[in-house]
């Protein structure tokens, strides 16, 4: 009895040619997996793609809300950049892929999955981990792991089989979801160059974005963003209006070199508009209502979460545990912020929050203020007390040394 493979499937060379070498490698049924999050594809054609190369079953999910509740928030949350800068756009819908891989497998009788990911790369390693945790039964095959073939191999291989397969016209090789685009491959390569524009889409070039400034004012209920510009909307509009606006003003580039969880240093090129004004806005709200301690602490946590997530450990009881901290400190992340767009910035220049701690009375210079200026005295006195103790000490240290101590003065003399 021939088995099944449940492979993800997004309708380009490498996953296309992995259906037919699955069929011939492991004389398997191959049904296909594609998941709808935000990424703007022809899931019809892609659908067409896969029966046409001969796939047994095909299954188009939308999971676009599921991937912006479950996934996406929760990093708004914890403001996840990981290294500081990357937004985890792919990191994380690769878990959810993952997930759904083994839903399919499941429910397709399938002994194993299948993915198009390389060995030089991270979502090799997020996909695996995520489906053995899943389902410990399951095989896990990477096609492009295995075979080792050059892409004008793969093509080769394609054409002697009749597959329906074109080459991409672009040289650059692109992952997207709606959190966020990425862009390798090319001259993207050199580390030293600028990025071409022509890598770019969902952003203008910051030189022709508008002479006038756009301003956004995004509300958020609990650290989720729900209204922007006095219009409630529902996460997916609200994402893709985010990416729209921000975009058309340069907003949203990232270039950086960023440390792969294989061990390779990569150029890393995105566009991720709505992540880069969400974050920001709803890190600046957390100042106006969290402690310093919270804040403090929180910093730490979101390194942390933000390594396990881009690292594959989507499933880490110590990522979920994070969770539960984090959702802890959302409670007064209630309010609103406004960040001003130019040329490819944004900047935030107002907020407010029924949670506010800042109190007006207590931090204006004016004639107005409720702060006792005499209650500094004795704060100062107390906050420097141990410094002023380890100084005199480590004076009176110097001051022996420079005069010798009597001990030493009694062997020099003897």
């Amino acid at each position: 009895m021939r088995r099944t493979v449940a492979l993800a499937f997004s309708g380009g060379l490498d996953t296309s040619v992995s259906v037919k070498w699955l069929q011939e490698k492991y004389d398997a049924d191959v049904v296909t997996v594609t998941l709808d999050l935000g990424q703007r594809d022809d899931l019809k054609e892609i659908e067409r793609r896969s029966r046409q190369i001969g796939a047994k079953d095909h299954y188009t999910i939308d999971a676009k809300d599921e991937f912006l509740r479950d996934y996406v928030f929760p990093s708004v949350m914890a403001n996840a950049l990981y290294e500081g800068k990357y937004p985890l756009s792919t990191a994380l819908g690769r878990p959810l892929i993952g997930k759904k891989l083994v839903e399919v497998a499941e429910k397709a009788g399938a002994t194993a999955v299948a993915h198009g990911c390389t060995g030089k790369g991270n979502d090799q390693v997020r996909i695996d981990v995520t489906v053995r945790a899943m389902n410990p039964t399951l095989q896990v095959i990477a096609p492009v792991r295995e075979w080792n073939m050059s892409r004008d191999e793969e093509i080769a291989y394609a054409q002697e089989r009749g597959l329906p397969v074109k080459p991409s016209k672009s040289i650059y090789s692109v992952d997207q979801n709606i959190w966020g685009r990425s862009m390798e491959s090319g001259p993207l390569e050199n580390p030293s160059t600028e990025p071409p524009e022509d890598a770019f889409e969902w952003t203008v070039s910051p030189e022709e974005a508008p002479d006038e400034p756009g301003y956004l004012d995004i509300v958020f209920q609990e650290g989720v963003p729900t209204r922007v510009n006095g219009r409630s909307m529902e996460p997916l509009k609200l994402v893709s209006y985010l990416n729209e606006f921000a975009g058309s003003h340069g907003v949203g580039r990232i270039d950086h070199i960023e440390d792969r969880l294989v061990g390779i240093k990569s150029r890393e090129v995105y566009e991720c508009p709505a992540a880069s004004v969400i974050i920001e806005a709803h890190r600046d709200l957390e100042k106006l209502v969290l402690t310093r301690h919270e804040l403090d602490f929180k910093a730490q946590v979101e390194r942390e979460w933000a390594w396990l997530v881009y690292s594959g450990l989507w499933l880490e009881p110590l990522r979920l545990a994070l969770d539960r901290f984090i959702s802890a400190t959302q409670h007064r992340v209630t309010g609103s912020v406004r960040l001003k767009l130019y040329k490819g910035s944004a900047r935030v220049v107002g907020r407010s929050s029924d949670y506010s701690i800042y109190d007006v009375g207590l931090a204006t210079y004016g004639r107005g203020s409720k702060f006792d200026q005499k209650s500094a005295v004795g704060f100062i006195e107390l906050w420097g007390l141990q410094s002023r103790v380890a100084a005199g000490l480590a004076s009176q240290i110097e001051e022996k040394k420079e005069n010798g101590h009597p001990r030493t003065k009694a062997k020099e003399a003897q």
